[in-house]
């Protein structure tokens, strides 16, 4: 037996009704045969999400703790037949556009070059969402991961959104983990997603790491979904707070990983540290 054209991997949490909706639409995203795995990360009750996943005819994995994002994916990819060529992995709060998935396919063979492909990502209301941008620098990685609670409209968060060229087919530094086609040999080749990023700069990492073994990350606007946002994540604001930090730290520290560099990375983990204690308090 032959394997499916494209596996799909997504991860929910605590999600509720919003997963219907995703595989609803994926239902007319591709006319391919598709393997579709919903891993859940240690909901609190998953057997809601179980029975959408059943109805959908999708293979439900739970955890026994929420592990995060990536990791999720990965325990979801693990769950797939390894001939399989290409992954999805998706947000539950993302809907297709009809024949989105197939368009996204179709393209990425035209590019063998890459490694990892996005779509056009738009958000509920129809504004476009940053989802292909290049690799941030120390100056906007650190402006952004500093500033962006308190000063969403500050200019490094501006940089770091920034999505040049929304129309064109180009290759870019990183794509958004919102929706991410991901060819399967590239993503093996690297190590997957890093799993000690808990949530936030996963795609950021995997798209530098992509880069650096020479695969491109190409952003591919006419599949089109949408990212509503609905997602659940967590109901401890402070947790994410403190999170987002230590993502944003690693993320840097690891760029700038030179012996000679080590005082900026003492004053970066200082910083952020210290920013995230002031934010926590003030939740």
């Amino acid at each position: 037996m032959s394997p499916a054209a494209v596996g799909v991997v997504t991860v929910t949490y605590n999600t509720g009704e919003t997963l219907r909706a995703f595989l609803s639409s994926l239902a007319s995203a591709t006319g391919r045969e598709v393997d579709v795995v919903v891993v859940d990360n240690a909901s609190a009750d998953p057997e809601p999400a179980r029975a959408i996943a059943t109805e959908h005819g999708a293979r439900f994995l739970v955890l026994d703790r929420n592990v995060g994002y990536g990791a999720g994916i990965e325990a979801g990819i693990e769950e797939l037949d390894p001939e399989i060529p290409f992954v999805l992995a998706s947000n539950p709060d993302v809907t297709f556009t009809p024949g989105a998935l197939d368009e996204l396919l179709d393209r990425a063979a035209a590019h063998p070059e890459g490694g990892a492909f996005g779509p056009r990502v738009l958000e509920g209301d129809g504004a476009l969402y940053p989802s292909a941008r290049p690799l941030p620098s120390l100056r906007v990685g650190l402006g952004h991961a500093l500033f962006v609670r308190m000063w969403p409209a500050n200019p490094w968060t501006r940089v770091y959104r920034a999505t040049p060229d929304v129309t064109r087919e180009r290759a870019t530094g990183w794509l958004s983990g919102a929706c991410l086609l991901l060819r399967r040999s590239a993503y093996d080749a690297i190590g997957g997603f890093d799993a000690e990023y808990f949530m936030y700069f996963e795609d950021v990492d995997l798209g530098a790491r992509m880069q650096k073994a020479h695969w491109q990350n190409v952003y591919l606007p006419s599949a089109i979904v949408t990212h509503t946002g609905a997602h659940s994540t967590t109901n401890d604001s402070r947790a994410m707070e403190r999170v987002h930090h230590q993502s944003a730290y690693r993320y840097l520290s690891r760029k700038y990983a030179s012996w000679y560099l080590l005082p900026l990375r003492a004053a970066l983990r200082i910083g952020l540290e210290a920013r995230s204690r002031w934010l926590s308090r003030s939740h």
